[in-house]
């Protein structure tokens, strides 16, 4: 069975915009060009999965519905612009709780990794926090990093167009 490439994709503050919290769909915006980064690398034959931290849940400040309403919302929003979102993989714990999957730990990048038969090799994460590329620490996974700063041991893209440019030249580059 062929193995699929993939992105692994942060949700807040590396699709959208991220205020903290994000769960109302009236404040689901995109970032700048997320939709052409998105399209690049489905274009590409990259499968496109979503692992977030969802801390809010356990805070109590949103409930569970909430975060799948805001989900529906971002993939019908997406899927005007032909962009499919693969799987979503979600922890809705605090830091405290200590659990497996909670990034930087990294139990919902391994669940994606096994249910979508994942080539290591082939394959990114893209985040705008290092500990959204936590993978990338026990994988041959690259990261990208979605910031301003290059001061990362990780390749460092001002938005995701960059970053999705990014990676096809890479590939092309190993050919």
């Amino acid at each position: 069975m062929d193995k699929n490439k993939a992105i692994f994709l942060d949700r807040d503050g590396t699709i959208n915009k991220d205020y903290g919290y994000v769960y109302k769909e009236k404040d689901l915006l995109l970032l700048p060009k997320v939709k052409d980064g998105l399209k690049l690398l489905q274009d590409s034959g990259y499968v496109l999965i979503i692992v977030t931290n969802q801390s809010g849940i356990g805070r109590g400040y949103y409930s569970i519905e909430d975060y799948h309403n805001f989900n529906k919302c971002l993939i019908n929003r997406l899927k005007k612009y032909q962009i499919t979102i693969t799987d979503i993989f979600m922890c809705p714990h605090k830091d405290e709780d200590n659990c497996d999957c909670r990034k930087p730990k990294t139990k919902l990048f391994w669940d994606a990794i096994k249910k979508y038969n994942i080539d290591l090799e082939n394959s990114y994460a893209i985040g705008d926090k290092e500990r959204d590329l936590s993978i990338c620490e026990e994988t041959n996974i690259k990261g990208i990093l979605l910031s301003k700063a290059n001061n990362s041991k990780y390749i460092s893209k001002t938005n995701m167009y960059e970053a999705a440019k990014y990676i096809i030249k890479d590939r092309d580059d190993l050919k």
